[in-house]
């Protein structure tokens, strides 16, 4: 077999037993890995209305084909569980070495299921597995665990997922952290493992990926290298940071929970300054040469420790412009403390600006905040609300369970509770984006902005892929058929990604073509595929975790967008777009009907599934 290793690893906490299974070939042509694959097991091991936080939930690190290939952007690892969060289809994806060691160790997957009474950390070496008593390490953070782990395999080689005191805690939104500063964020799967006392898994493998077509995939990583190298420049001097300065420029730059689009700080927290000040090295993942990673040092006003990477535009963002925070060192050690204590940096920031609007309100008080100042901007309150969430105590006992629960225990902040279907919002503003809008009401796991690709992509000629139908530009406001059915097919294309698992940072739109990687995963595995063989890989994947969501009770009327879209942004602005519930459900309709699912439930028809490949999947 090639690209693949043909195999799952089981790990049962619960009797502390370990199987390996078997996959077949056509289920891994057809799920390829990933995100894919493992929505295919969710669907198959949990019964609909399971606990998130129960042992019946199982959690599932999936590679995929180009994984352990050393080629750019082939490192990802896609980390998937019923969310705590949201209650649904979860799902998240991290950088670094750790998916590909899963390939080293000899499988496509490692599914871990049940729970243990006393906490354990499971170590793979090749095909040989131990689970560990963990309590030595239990209240750690991720990186004393990390560190452990290594000297345990006697090895500064192997990779590591580990959760920090917000997972143990089970913080609605704990990470899981690979190495690091590589975070499997946003969906609360750190809290999974702190339900399973699953301190970590530590992997070190010593098994080569045997590629299809040596001399194709050679001649390939040349051309993909030389591309990446040449359109990441930008990318490679500021990480994703360099968007700050661009989307302030341009009025689209979150601030003060979505009031407004223009940040006077966005300088000071720019990538630019970043680069300027405090960055003292950029870190790549293997075979990449874009190395986009950002290393931080700092030590006047706050201590910042390098070895926990640095913030990306999300982040600087998150707990930036969007508290109207602008103090970069402040942003640094908010972004230090989530990687050490497991919490995703995104639903952090918008639960932490909740909090100061529900003061600037008069909702919360001094006193209900324990006598925190929650004023706008104050990064004090930031850093120190950081500790309470992970702690669940004083203010953060609320927080840390996700604006959606606590606006219902505030009430009149209903409306500012900035979330889709219990995930907080990304940082792209659907009232400039009304496709990205779109597709953070449609994403399976809720408000995500890398189910799709941005709107800017849809109006450049060059973002067309005419094999799958995009034949001609589409404005980023428009609000029609034509950009509903373009949300679908790339939504579909990063359902792909996702499932092989690979950098989005390195591929079409932003790197090498999509027919260089239908070339490349040919070379890989050996199976001739064509893109839109490939593009169903995604589709499938897609409607898989739309059927997982549809047995929880999604549907439709969950398809939404908060009502503050439908305002105006704050002047001085240069754009004035609303994006109220009435254009969505439009572009709704539109969407659904390109999908081939029921426009009035919003659930995929039993035709579609089985032209799919899915009936099996078939619901009554």
């Amino acid at each position: 077999m090639y690209g693949w290793m043909g195999k799952i690893l089981r790990i049962d906490l619960t009797d502390k037993q370990t199987t390996e299974e078997k996959i077949a070939t056509n289920v891994l042509r057809e799920f390829i890995g990933g995100r894919g694959l493992g929505a295919k097991l969710l669907l198959e091991d949990l019964k609909p209305g399971i606990d998130p936080l129960g042992p019946e939930n199982e959690i599932i690190f999936s590679a995929g084909p180009l994984g352990g290939v050393p080629v750019a952007g082939a490192t990802r690892c896609a980390i998937l569980g019923k969310s705590p969060l949201t209650g649904i289809y979860g799902e998240t994806n991290c950088s670094g070495s750790f998916g590909p060691e899963i390939k080293r160790c000899g499988y496509d997957a490692i599914v871990v299921q049940g729970a243990s009474e006393t906490p354990v950390y499971v170590l793979v070496q090749d095909n040989e597995v131990k689970i560990k008593n963990a309590k030595h390490i239990w209240g750690k953070t991720t990186g004393e665990a990390h560190s452990s782990l290594l000297k345990d395999i006697g090895s500064e080689k192997a990779h590591t997922a580990c959760i920090g005191p917000a997972g143990e805690n089970l913080v609605k939104y704990a990470s899981v952290i690979c190495d690091l500063f590589h975070a499997g964020g946003r969906v609360g799967l750190g809290a999974v493992m702190g339900s399973k006392m699953l301190k970590a898994l530590g992997l070190y493998g010593s098994n080569e990926i045997e590629v299809a077509d040596n001399e194709r995939f050679k001649q390939l990583n040349k051309e993909i290298a030389k591309e990446v190298y040449a359109k990441g420049e930008a990318h490679r001097k500021y990480g994703t940071a360099e968007t700050i300065a661009i989307f302030n420029e341009t009025g689209r730059l979150p601030t003060k929970g979505y009031r407004k689009g223009v940040f006077d700080g966005a300088h000071k927290i720019s990538g630019e300054t970043m680069a300027d000040t405090i960055l003292i090295r950029r870190d790549a993942c293997l075979a990449c040469p874009i190395a986009c990673n950002r290393i931080v040092k700092a030590d006047e006003q706050y201590e910042v420790d390098p070895a926990y990477g640095g913030p990306e535009y999300e982040t600087l963002a998150a707990l930036g412009s969007f508290c109207c925070n602008d103090n970069l060192v402040a942003i640094c050690k908010a972004n230090e403390l989530c990687n050490k204590y497991g919490l995703d940096t995104m639903s952090t920031g918008v639960s932490i600006a909740f909090a100061m609007e529900c003061f600037e309100k008069g909702l919360l008080t001094c006193s209900d905040a324990g006598g925190i100042d929650l004023t706008w901007g104050n990064h004090e309150t930031i850093i120190e609300l950081i500790h309470q969430i992970v702690q669940k105590k004083g203010l953060g006992k609320l927080l840390c369970e996700g604006v959606r629960v606590a606006s219902s225990k505030i009430k009149g902040s209903e409306d500012f509770a900035l979330h889709i279907k219990g995930l907080e919002m990304p940082f792209h503003d659907p009232r400039v984006k009304v496709g990205m809008g779109l597709s953070f009401a449609t994403s399976n796991r809720g408000a995500c902005h890398l189910q799709s690709f941005s709107d800017s992509v849809f109006e450049n000629k060059n973002g067309l892929i005419k094999e799958l139908g995009m034949n001609e530009p589409v404005s980023r406001t428009e609000t029609n058929e034509l950009k509903s059915k373009y949300v679908a097919i790339s939504q579909d294309l990063n359902a792909l990604y996702d499932s092989l698992v690979v950098c989005k940072w390195t591929i079409f739109p932003f790197g090498y073509s999509l027919n260089t990687l239908t070339s490349l995963v040919t070379a890989v595995t050996g199976c001739n595929f064509t893109l839109r063989e490939l593009a169903v890989v995604g589709e499938r994947a897609f409607n898989l975790g739309r059927i997982f969501n549809s047995r929880e009770g999604i549907a439709r009327k969950d398809d939404t967008i908060p009502i503050r879209f439908a305002e105006p942004l704050e002047p001085p602005n240069p754009n004035k777009g609303i994006f109220p519930q009435y254009v969505l459900d439009k572009m709704l309709d539109y969407y659904y009907e390109a999908r081939g699912w029921d426009i009035e439930t919003g659930l995929p028809k039993p035709g579609k599934l089985i032209e799919l490949g899915l009936k099996d999947f078939v619901y009554s």
